[in-house]
């Protein structure tokens, strides 16, 4: 495919993807209460080979041939991360600091209990052919499930949030820095199975070292000097052309960074946000950034993780037994034990009850790590197609949960805004 080909090409995909996200998305949210980011997934799993793959093979073919996939991934990375910036530039830090005990209790046990489950399951999935590479040992596979489990959806985790209304709330704070601190360590953890399969021990310490340093940079030294942007907003009249061209510089550097290092663009994205200067200054950015972010870019992260999905591969007895092993043990080690650590944390039983509801979350967080798994020849098709349909059912269940045990309480009391 020539450069001009693959031009004409993506005009016709971002049409058919904007097109396909904003009718499933409504679809979503008229008929099922759901949020529109949820519908956006799964509009990317029905441009993919799950179902227009499967009823007309030629047109999924022709409109996304594998070798204008590197164009799509490109702009989905960009599109996430610059949507995790924004989040970021929403993220209250002095409401972190007074949760941050809280929110280090709830990441601390969504990880412990995913891993011990994992521990627990690795025997049994190990003897059922096709779903770990022979290669692959129990305690990289556990590793591996363990970090599967205990992933959450971040950036949908962000839009839920935000669709919901609580934001500003101590719920909304409480979940979202949890869901950044435990999806750090498990690309930690991702980062030392990669190594111990070959990688060697440079690329553990490259992710750890690496993404430590940044925080610690972007947390403690950074917000200080970043200052300067919104002065020099403030000299300009607002900000102008040259100010925001700096704030994407910084964030492109953050995001390749991240990158880099073996983390995630996300993490570069955020961090550098919530680092930003407060005020009008992070008010004009996000009016200036979201709407494009949100509406063009963000829809091709989904549908490029829905092309890599594929769940006809589920269809024995046998696979459907582990199929519903595994969402079970997640949806009880995630959720119950991200509720059972926030009572330990002092929160009250309703909060939790929410918090754990949004924590269970997986989304495309889940198949970016799976699918890494599966290129790297650590799961098989079968357990990708697992996990996928995993990630599927607790992001779905997500928002209808947190509505049951807190949503429509809080807003009838008046804690947080009507829909």
């Amino acid at each position: 495919m020539t450069a001009a080909q693959a031009s004409v090409l993506f005009f016709l995909q971002m049409a058919a993807i904007l097109a396909t996200c904003r009718i499933v998305g409504w679809f979503a949210q008229r008929f099922t209460g759901q949020p529109q980011v949820v519908g956006e997934m799964i509009a990317g799993i029905v441009l993919g080979p799950s179902l227009l793959g499967m009823l007309l093979p030629g047109i999924e073919a022709s409109l996304f041939p594998a070798e204008s996939r590197k164009v799509l991934y490109v702009g989905a990375q960009l599109g996430v991360g610059l949507y995790m910036f924004i989040v970021g530039l929403t993220f209250d830090r002095a409401e972190f600091r007074l949760h941050a005990r809280s929110s280090a209790a709830v990441s601390l046990g969504g990880m412990i209990a995913p891993f011990a489950v994992a521990a627990l399951m690795i025997p049994w999935l190990m003897t059922q052919p096709g779903l770990f590479s022979p290669d692959v040992s129990a305690g990289q596979a556990a590793l591996f499930l363990g970090s599967a489990i205990a992933i959450t959806a971040f950036p949908m985790l962000a839009r839920i949030i935000h669709e919901r209304g609580i934001s500003g709330t101590r719920l909304g704070l409480l979940s979202l820095s949890a869901g950044a601190i435990g999806d750090a360590g498990a690309w930690a953890v991702i980062a030392l199975v990669l190594a111990s399969l070959g990688d060697g021990a440079g690329t553990a310490i490259r992710a750890i070292g690496g993404g430590l340093a940044f925080a610690i940079v972007m947390i403690w030294i950074a917000p200080s000097q970043l200052k300067r942007l919104a002065t020099m907003a403030d000299r300009n009249g607002g900000t102008d052309g040259g100010v925001l061209a700096i704030v994407l510089i910084l964030f492109l550097l953050s995001a390749w960074a991240m990158d880099a290092a073996g983390i995630h663009a996300v993490f570069g994205g955020f961090l550098l946000g919530t680092a930003m200067p407060r005020g009008k200054f992070a008010e004009d950015l996000r009016s200036r950034l979201e709407p494009f972010t949100v509406v063009f870019l963000l829809p091709m992260f989904f549908t490029f993780s829905g092309l890599n999905t594929q769940l006809q591969v589920l269809g024995s007895a046998s696979l459907v037994m582990v199929t519903l092993a595994i969402l079970a043990a997640s949806i009880l080690a995630k959720g119950g034990a991200c509720y059972v650590a926030a009572r330990l944390s002092g929160q009250d039983h309703a909060t939790s009850m929410g918090i754990g509801a949004l924590m269970n979350a997986r989304g495309l967080m889940e198949l970016i790590i799976i699918n890494i798994g599966l290129s790297r020849g650590i799961i098989g098709p079968a357990l990708f197609a697992i996990l996928v349909l995993m990630a599927i059912v607790t992001t779905l269940m997500a928002t209808p949960l947190f509505e049951l045990v807190y949503g429509r309480a809080a807003r009838a009391r008046g804690e947080i805004k009507a829909d």
